[in-house]
């Protein structure tokens, strides 16, 4: 399951760099675009992350993966918030949410939760326990 978690944190951290909002005209901005102290956060959880993963620490990894789901959501809330507070000067609500709209989440997003769901997923303990050589010559006899 190590494997599968070194993949999820891969995509976690290639994620970072694609690009996460769409702006017209401006483009495509990643995490370290957006904010940087996110962008910081997201690689500081990435390195304890990766940390807990090499020595095993299966409720810590777990735990750092759901942070880190937290901290994407509290992402795209702040990112919707501040496109909102940006056109604030507008006259009318009904044009700053219009133009609050062109603001568009991209597809990098897919790719971070997508990592640390695979985080998720393989750091849950597992039910099957493996048998041992031992178990399984006296089965059959």
């Amino acid at each position: 399951m190590k494997n599968l978690q070194l993949i999820g944190l891969f995509l976690v951290v290639a994620g970072s760099f694609l690009p996460l909002v769409h702006i017209p005209i401006v483009g495509n901005w990643n995490y370290w675009k957006v904010d940087n102290t996110l962008a910081i956060a997201v690689w500081g959880f990435s390195l304890l992350m990766l940390v807990f993963i090499l020595i095993g620490k299966t409720k810590l990894v777990r735990i750092m993966a759901f942070l880190m789901i937290l901290l994407f959501v509290f992402t795209i809330v702040a990112i919707k918030l501040k496109s909102l507070d940006y056109f604030s000067f507008l006259p009318f609500k009904s044009w700053q949410s219009t133009f609050a709209g062109i603001v568009k989440l991209s597809w990098g997003w897919f790719i971070e939760f997508l990592g640390a769901v695979i985080i998720l997923i393989a750091s849950r303990k597992s039910k099957i326990k493996p048998q041992s050589h031992k178990d399984l010559h006296n089965e059959h006899n």
